[in-house]
């Protein structure tokens, strides 16, 4: 599994020219899932997003949580992630989970979220999305997630 965390001001999904969703405050999680991703990443991917500390204190060091500072997520699929521009001139997705695959293992991760105590927003699963977002910082990370060898849900 591999996420894109970006900290926003502001971060807004459209669809067919509709605003689907929208957060203040918080993060935008882009994820792509792969082939051998199962529950056990989810539960370790949302106990993790919980907990970084990549937002600043009162000395500006990255040293608070979403929970601590009151912060939304948003979480968008992205099947791109998983593709690979090793070879040639277009992206290989082989190693892409199968959308009936990926899906719930996506719900699963905003399930756990929202149980977790955190407001969660989404993008819409197999859409054309158009995301906006104002990174704030910019703060960027990547997070690589093995797979765990557990089925999906």
């Amino acid at each position: 599994m591999r996420l894109i965390l970006q900290r926003v001001s502001s971060a807004s999904v459209r669809v067919d020219g509709e605003t689907i969703s929208s957060i203040g405050a918080g993060v935008l999680v882009l994820v792509g899932v792969e082939k051998g991703d199962g529950a056990g990443q989810v539960s370790k991917v949302a106990d993790k997003m919980l907990h970084l500390r990549i937002f600043e204190d009162a000395e500006g060091r990255m040293n608070r949580n979403i929970l601590e500072v009151g912060g939304s997520l948003m979480i968008v699929s992205q099947f791109t992630l998983a593709g690979s521009l090793a070879k040639g001139r277009r992206p290989s997705f082989g190693a892409a989970e199968a959308p009936d695959k990926a899906e719930p293992l996506i719900q699963l991760l905003v399930d756990d979220l929202r149980r977790l105590g955190v407001p969660v927003e989404t993008g819409r699963f197999r859409a054309k999305m158009q995301v906006d977002l104002v990174n704030d910082g910019p703060v960027t990370f990547i997070l690589d997630v093995e797979p765990d060898c557990q089925p999906a849900p």
